[in-house]
């Protein structure tokens, strides 16, 4: 059986993860079709992995980048809810 874990790696889904709701929110927030708070939300969860992963990788300007994010994508959802 194919265990996922092993095949991919928790550093490897983290970043991918993050790379994949940062390109989803950056496009919702663009298309402006009222989705702001979806997108905000996506970019918050994108700071976290992708923070995560910064941690795990030992990438700590990304890392402190990911704070900023993260805020942003908190102010958004503030903002726009």
């Amino acid at each position: 059986m194919i265990n996922l874990k092993e095949n991919i790696g928790i550093k490897t889904l983290l970043e991918w993860f993050g790379v994949t709701t940062a390109i989803i929110y950056s496009l919702l927030i663009a298309s402006n079709t009222g989705n702001e708070v979806i997108g905000f939300s996506l970019l918050f969860l994108s700071a976290i992995s992708i923070g995560l992963w910064a941690l795990k990788c030992k990438h700590y300007g990304i890392l402190v980048l990911q704070f900023f994010y993260a805020s942003a994508g908190i102010i958004g959802i503030f903002r726009w809810f």
